[in-house]
């Protein structure tokens, strides 16, 4: 509720309630504690105003290659929120793609919602169509499938399908379960596999579909009720 108000980020929020200056109807709060629109907040004895009930949105955009990842870019590149047009709401990516991968993007102003999906407790699915150079070998297939080393820590066990593959140019399918800085890319690094192309194609069971590049649409409530039962939040 501290975050959603814009009085700070969540995790200076916990610091706030750790040190014991949040306080609930008089009360000290707790990470996790319940806090109603009548029930009074406050920071170091000073009122918090309440936010009311925001307009939770829920958008997927098809993130093209050049774009950056955030909300804004100290060094003038162009990014992804330059695409959302005619979104009223102020909405946050959830996760990020890098400057040169495309793809599946997620997009909301509920952070519980977005909290939930990047959580590593989750194990949340995001399937990636990887092609790579030059060829690949078994060896090369099985190390990805069952794990490399990248970052001093071993990936958890991914599936890799193999698409197509042509002279010097294999498509691959990886699924993995881990949202790691990078992971498809230097998972293909450290198996001596240069990455020529990078989408990522769903995030558990949402997927990108036929929406073309640079253009997004909102989920629809099927597909938010799929998402929410993925990460164990059905209602």
């Amino acid at each position: 509720m501290i975050a959603d108000s814009g009085y700070c980020s969540r995790r200076k929020a916990e610091e706030l309630m750790s040190q014991g200056r949040v306080k609930l109807n008089g009360h000290p709060v707790k990470p996790g504690d319940k806090c109603g629109y009548k029930d009074l907040l406050t920071i170091d004895g000073e009122r918090l105003a309440m936010p009311r009930k925001k307009n939770f949105v829920y958008i997927m955009l098809n993130k093209p290659r050049g774009y950056v990842t955030t909300v804004s870019d100290e060094l003038d590149r162009r990014c992804v929120m330059d695409l959302l047009t005619d979104v009223e709401e102020r909405v946050y990516p959830i996760g990020r793609l890098d400057r040169n991968s495309e793809g599946l993007l997620l997009f909301t102003n509920d952070g519980g919602f977005a909290n939930d999906i990047m959580h590593p407790s989750r194990h949340v699915s995001k399937t990636y169509r990887v092609t790579v150079r030059p060829d690949i070998s078994d060896e090369q297939l099985v190390a990805l499938s069952s794990g490399v080393e990248i970052d001093g820590r071993k990936t958890l066990p991914a599936n890799v399908i193999v698409k197509e593959k042509e002279a010097e140019r294999v498509v691959l399918l990886i699924t993995i379960k881990e949202g790691r800085n990078r992971q498809i890319r230097k998972m293909c690094e450290a198996v001596g596999l240069e990455v020529a192309r990078l989408k990522r194609i769903s995030i558990g069971p949402l997927k990108l579909g036929m929406l073309k590049p640079g253009t997004w649409r909102e989920l629809t409530p099927d597909e938010l009720r799929a998402m929410r039962t993925a990460i164990g939040k059905e209602n």
